[in-house]
């Protein structure tokens, strides 16, 4: 057997970022509930809900970041790194409930625009904006690295983007009276909010489900493995992700006779873990080499 073990997590340099912006989406949020009670405007009411969620997810994904530092020990071999896309996964359901009750809230007040408060709501979306855009720089660095990042900073991006609707519905209030304008910026919010959220869901999922990680094509893998010299063939091979930035891989490998007989089995492996390693970044591999003939000693496995 041989393995190459990746410590940590990529998220795991991660947590003050997290706990900076959590603290400047909650002292926005606070401020968008004053202004769109005193306001009136929807669309300010909705972007602070939108942060509420928002700031419930990156509460959670600091959560399981801090979760996800605890060691391996017990049952739990691989420690806590799985808990950072469970909340992935839970900041792109929260995203996705909160585009759905702004959508029907919109869609209740269509005919019963009421009065606007629009100077206070064009303030108010103008401070949001610009402490948004500064929370998004300080994510920007991690969000390629990790699910949970991502799901972080896809939902500044959403409220960032919110804010753009509800400054430029305050700027129509303001200019031509057209109180619609407040539906319209709320709508465009929960729409902007779906794509995100279901993006965000679809790539942790495939992580739930232990899909190849992204960019590993397993026949490719199976072809570089098979030109490493000694190796007769390939099977059982998997390849899934623990957590963002950890593709593990397994595989049984067969070795010639030779190579088994002459002890050569420790150079086939570091062989075998540096091709991985260099060609697809995978630097958690664990190999079984076998010789032909125990074929006959196996349980039925995948090619």
């Amino acid at each position: 057997m041989g393995h190459a073990h990746a410590p940590g997590t990529a998220a795991g340099g991660q947590r003050g970022r997290l706990a900076f912006v959590l603290a400047l989406t909650l002292a926005v949020m606070a401020a968008e509930i004053v202004g769109g009670l005193l306001s009136g405007s929807l669309a300010l009411l909705a972007d602070a809900g939108h942060m509420a969620t928002d700031a419930a997810g990156i509460a959670l994904a600091l959560a399981a970041v801090t979760l996800a530092q605890r060691p391996a020990r017990g049952r739990r071999t691989f420690g806590w790194q799985r808990v950072e896309i469970l909340a992935a996964v839970a900041n792109g359901l929260l995203l996705l409930a909160v585009a759905g009750y702004v959508l029907v809230e919109a869609v209740r007040r269509i005919g019963e625009p009421p009065e606007i408060g629009s100077g206070l709501m064009l303030v108010v979306a103008s401070v949001g904006l610009v402490v948004n855009i500064g929370s998004l720089a300080v994510l920007h660095r991690g969000k390629d690295a990790s699910l949970n990042l991502r799901g972080a900073y896809l939902e500044v991006l959403a409220d960032a983007l919110g804010s753009v609707a509800v400054i430029v519905a305050a700027v129509v209030i303001l200019t031509t009276g057209w109180t619609p304008a407040d539906i319209v910026a709320s709508a465009v919010i929960g729409v902007l909010v779906v794509p995100r959220a279901w993006h965000l869901l679809r790539e942790a999922l495939d992580v739930l489900l232990e899909a190849a990680p992204r960019g590993v094509d397993l026949d490719d893998v199976r072809a570089h493995i098979l030109g490493v010299d000694g190796v007769l063939g390939v099977h059982d091979l998997h390849a899934w992700t623990i957590t963002s930035g950890l593709p593990v891989l397994s595989a049984h490998v067969v070795v010639t006779e030779e190579a088994l007989a002459a002890g050569h089995g420790g150079r086939v492996l570091d062989a075998l873990c540096e091709c991985l390693g260099e060609h697809f970044d995978m630097e958690h591999c664990t190999f079984q080499l076998e010789a032909a003939a125990h074929a006959g000693h196996e349980a039925p496995v995948h090619d």
